[in-house]
């Protein structure tokens, strides 16, 4: 078993769920009603959760550093998470829209986590189905209700998703240098196949909001966080989650 290669998908899963948990954290005390100050925040807390749980197989498991050390004194350029997670939260459409994508991305790879080879992975995705199955139908409800709600929010959402998709799309850039062994070794069954999933799940739940999926064959995935490019938009979120840890890294709390 490649264990290089199973270090590299953690990694990538984890930074994204740590990025995009900070980034929906970002929506407390801001949601348009209570209640999504509380979902999002309840969402984020769990993703922040789900990435610490990564953080930690590759500590205890593949000889990594400390889950907090790894989270926060990290250079930008060796964080491996997309370009979908590290953008700024916008207006509330392009958020849950975010929101909608990602976690069926999410849902999807850790469905298939539930049959790896690599054990705690395994173990991770039958913890952690409960509270994707939460997020999942929070997203959908929430697309149906603004997609089908008047002309005007349908008009936005139709807007959100047309501007998400190619983002979305980049979570699934797949690893020139380690993809067939993940496969070969039953880690996981690799990412164009995952991507396709994703088309599956979130295709009749769009159709159900009105929405129309944009042509695929025109949609130029978003790559390059995976390699370590990243948006503007990463360094000044790591420092400023990295703010209180940096003060003395070697603290006890």
């Amino acid at each position: 078993m490649n264990t290089t290669a199973i270090k590299d998908l953690i990694i990538k899963m984890a930074d994204d769920e740590l990025i995009l948990g900070h980034r929906n954290s970002e929506w407390t005390g801001l949601g348009p009603v209570m209640e999504e100050d509380i979902a999002f925040s309840s969402m984020a807390q769990d993703k922040i959760g789900h990435a610490l749980a990564l953080y930690q197989i590759l500590h205890e498991q593949l000889d990594g550093v400390d889950p907090d050390r790894f989270a926060f004194l990290r250079a930008e350029k060796d964080f491996r998470s997309s370009h979908l997670v590290e953008m700024p939260n916008g207006e509330y459409d392009f958020s849950l829209m975010r929101h909608f994508l990602f976690d069926h991305a999410e849902a999807v790879r850790y469905e298939s986590l539930a049959a790896s080879a690599f054990e705690p992975l395994k173990s991770l995705a039958f913890k952690i189905k409960g509270e994707l199955k939460y997020h999942t139908l929070h997203a959908n409800a929430w697309v149906m209700q603004l997609s089908n709600a008047n002309e005007e929010s349908h008009a936005r959402m139709q807007q959100a998703l047309d501007n998400t998709i190619a983002l979305a799309a980049g979570i699934f850039e797949p690893s020139e240098k380690w993809e067939s062994d993940l496969i070969s070794y039953e880690i996981y069954p690799g990412e164009q196949i995952l991507f396709q999933r994703w088309i599956e799940r979130i295709s009749p739940i769009l159709e159900q909001a009105s929405l129309r999926l944009p042509d695929l064959k025109t949609v130029t995935p978003v790559y390059g966080g995976r390699k370590g490019y990243h948006t503007i938009y990463l360094q000044p979120l790591l420092t400023e989650m990295g703010e209180v840890y940096n003060l003395d890294a070697e603290a006890s709390w």
